[in-house]
């Protein structure tokens, strides 16, 4: 039977504020407890839990491994509360040395690989912890930081780890939250130690704190150069630019895969590829550029393949010894993920757990505020270690000097430790110890080595009071710290040096379109159905070419492989297509609405080569127009150009080229009224509804035309062009509503 609901515990509430409330703490979960990193340890949750519990079982460097589906058991049944897949996915990427800077995790087994195949099941793969992990938990038994009860109650976790390495820049993070995003790139920990070095030094010298360290980000670029990354690759991006990311927190940075040029002898080369960009799979880049290659998109490659064993072996061949390498890499950086751009976005959780964008010297400081914060507090936890134990010693030298007594009080006395502690004034501490001493201890020779004990860890004592008062002091134990860890990660080990090549941004190779593609002449033919095709040669006879059932020829021209086509559409937009790109002349091609995205209802009003430097006069059935120059017309998506604005009830329908010494422009209406005027009457644009050419009581433009008063204006015949120079009759002011046609021009109202 189920249980009625006591009406005193319903809340009413609106759905918006319950569903604002809900969603509110889903966001916060999110950006705290899954997405985003502490700055202080670099660490998401699933990862410092990971590398948690790899230590309780054990797992240091020098031990042996065990099982990966044992630690997920564990993170899984006591620290994090998620699917045991996505805690073994974390894992392995710890472990992984192409996605890891400084891998957290010693995997033996398939961990998957560069080509983006997956790791094997958890059964089958072992771990233990690196050097670099044992780093970050050093010091946690020592209340170096704070612990919290896990999700259970059961046991307790650290909220973050005491870090004694720069987790955070040095092998970056990644993670989208509600709202928020993170992306930090991995960063070599010889340059971070540097900077900090600089940081603690400038501080020394200075009356500034290190919180409020001015160090100039120029500075800082000095040290830290730029990012590098795990896979390599060649960092091209100016100081500037990187400068301006790592003052803002934000930015991003070019990288480009390394490359070598292997000699074949007889003038005949190939290209090596050595080093691919950051998180790019090796085969799907292969595959893609395969793809590119097939569709006739690098013309200067003949082939790629691979040849790669445990390095990178990328080799490209190209089309002719003429082709020049610089170049034909330079063309494949711009088509292929040979070239990517990294973000950084320095989003991370501060020591109070509040998300916000840092910027570089901000999260150094951060890290170091943390090293001093771990310092102080291990410091006093010694301390208070070192305290007990004098206590102690205490009590077992009074022991040692009255040994005979305390013999006999514990031997005669019913309750020894009450009279122990009144007849030598000792601690509960003192008489514990001393009640728990080994027959074996009491020998002369012990008793000195208390002493000599008490002695040295009063010595100690002192120095660690000494240190917890004086500042200066505790940041020249950091610096140490610093000094070691550059030493053992240096450039000079094969961890700590240098992947990424820092290189100035390549000046712009601007590769000629004739070397891209092999110039080829094609006649081009579009139908009244909208399909399109590009036969071989400069036909001439036309009529010879077949269409589907019910349709027919609409346009044709003459054209060159590299020359690119401009789509002149009834919705006011021109699109620009490569010649290249239009399928073969055989069958009846493909519809145009494949290449440029010309919405339903609207049809191509006209089509023509890109010249460059010409003027168009464009105009609506409205009646309205403009001249534009050729250049601002060339679109760069399928989406096109937006340049002649119609209504809802209009449509671009007339195009015509201005010649150079064009005075005037004729127009035409579906009333076969023409009107000439000056062309000086029309404005140039680049966008717009343009102005009223002609003036209708019914009907609509049908065409239009520029030309030179005298030369004439001309149109098409059956028999050919045909010109008429005696056109007074037809002068006018723009916007006036013309004269009814001459004789002889065609009953369409087409000029052309």
């Amino acid at each position: 039977m189920s249980k009625l609901v006591d009406p005193e515990e319903i809340r009413e509430t609106r759905l918006a504020d319950a569903l604002s409330e809900r969603y509110l703490s889903y966001a916060l979960s999110t950006i705290m407890s899954r997405s985003l990193p502490d700055v202080r340890d670099g660490l998401k949750p699933v990862h410092r839990r990971l590398l948690y519990a790899m230590r309780q079982l054990k797992l240091d460097p020098s031990s042996g491994y065990k099982k990966c589906a044992r630690v997920v058991g564990d993170v899984m049944g006591k620290y994090h509360p998620h699917g045991d897949q996505s805690i073994y996915d974390a894992m392995v990427r710890l472990a992984q040395e192409f996605a890891q800077r400084y891998p957290l995790v010693d995997g033996q087994g398939n961990f998957g690989n560069i080509d983006g195949d997956n790791a094997a099941a958890m059964r089958y793969t072992e771990a233990r912890l690196t050097e670099v992990a044992n780093l970050l938990l050093s010091g946690i038994d020592e209340d170096a930081v704070d612990f919290r009860d896990t999700y259970d109650g059961e046991e307790s976790e650290p909220t973050v780890l005491p870090a004694a390495f720069p987790n955070l820049l040095a092998n970056g993070a990644a993670g989208i939250a509600v709202g928020m995003a993170t992306n930090i790139p991995p960063h070599n920990v010889g340059e971070l130690c540097d900077a900090m070095l600089h940081i603690v030094k400038t501080a020394k010298h200075t009356t500034e704190s290190i919180t409020n360290s001015r160090v100039t980000f120029e500075k800082l670029v000095e040290f830290v150069q730029g990012p590098d990354f795990p896979t390599g690759g060649v960092l091209v991006e100016s100081r500037e630019n990187v400068i301006e990311a790592y003052r803002a927190g934000r930015g991003g940075f070019r990288l480009r895969a390394r490359w070598e040029l292997e000699k074949l002898g007889q003038g005949l080369f190939q290209i090596v590829i050595t080093d691919i960009p950051y998180q790019i799979q090796k085969s799907r880049l292969i595959e893609k550029t395969a793809e590119l290659l097939l569709a006739k998109k690098l013309p200067m490659l003949a082939d790629i393949r691979d040849e790669s064993a445990e390095d990178v072996r990328i080799v490209l061949e190209p089309k002719s010894r003429n082709v020049e390498p610089e170049m034909l890499m330079e063309h494949l950086f711009r088509e292929t993920e040979l070239e990517t751009r990294i973000s950084l976005n320095l989003n991370v959780l501060n020591k109070n757990n509040v998300p916000g964008v840092m910027n570089l010297r901000e999260a150094l400081i951060a890290f170091l505020e943390h090293r001093e914060d771990v310092l102080v507090r291990r410091s006093h936890h010694r301390l208070g270690k070192i305290e007990h134990r004098l206590e102690v010693l205490g009590g077992l030298l009074i022991a040692y000097l009255n040994l005979d007594e305390v013999i006999r009080i514990i031997r005669e006395e019913d309750d020894a430790k009450k009279v122990m502690m009144k007849t030598f004034d000792l601690t509960d501490v003192q008489v514990e110890a001393i009640l728990n001493m080994r027959l074996r201890q009491l020998r002369k020779l012990e008793e000195m080595e208390i002493r000599k004990e008490d002695k040295a860890l009063k010595a100690e004592r002192g120095e660690l009071k000494e240190l917890l008062a004086t500042e200066t002091m505790r940041w020249r134990v950091v610096e140490d710290e610093l000094k070691e860890l550059k030493q053992t990660f240096g450039p000079k080990s094969d961890l700590g040096r240098r992947r990424t090549d820092i290189s100035e941004p390549p000046s712009i190779v601007i590769v000629p379109i004739e070397a891209m593609i092999e110039k080829e002449p094609v006649t081009i033919v579009y139908s009244e159905k909208g399909w399109i095709r590009a036969a071989k040669g400069h036909l001439e006879d036309i009529s010879t070419l077949k269409f589907k059932e019910g349709d027919q020829l609409k346009f044709w021209l003459h054209a060159e492989t590299t020359d690119k086509l401009i789509i002149f559409g009834t919705n006011g937009r021109f699109y620009t297509v490569g010649v290249d790109k239009l399928p073969g002349g055989r069958g009846h091609g493909e519809p145009i609405r494949l290449m440029v995205d010309i919405p339903n209802g609207h049809d191509v009003v006209k089509m023509m080569k890109h010249e460059g430097g010409r003027r168009f006069l464009i105009a609506s059935d409205a009646g309205r127009g403009f001249i534009v120059p050729e250049d601002e017309v060339v679109a760069q998506t399928k989406n096109g150009k937006q340049i002649l604005n119609v209504g809802s009830s209009d449509e671009a329908t007339a195009i015509s080229v201005v010649p150079d010494n064009a005075d005037h422009v004729a127009v035409i209406g579906a009333n076969r009224k023409v009107l000439i005027f000056p062309i000086d009457e029309l404005p140039k644009m680049t966008r717009g509804k343009g102005v009223i050419l002609q003036r209708y009581k019914d009907g609509d433009l049908s065409d239009v035309q520029a030309f030179n008063l005298k030369e004439g204006v001309s149109w098409q015949t059956g028999s050919g062009m045909r010109s008429e120079t005696d056109l007074k009759a037809w002068l006018g002011k723009r916007a006036s509503a013309g004269l009814i046609k001459p004789k002889g021009f065609p009953s369409n109202n087409r000029f052309s």
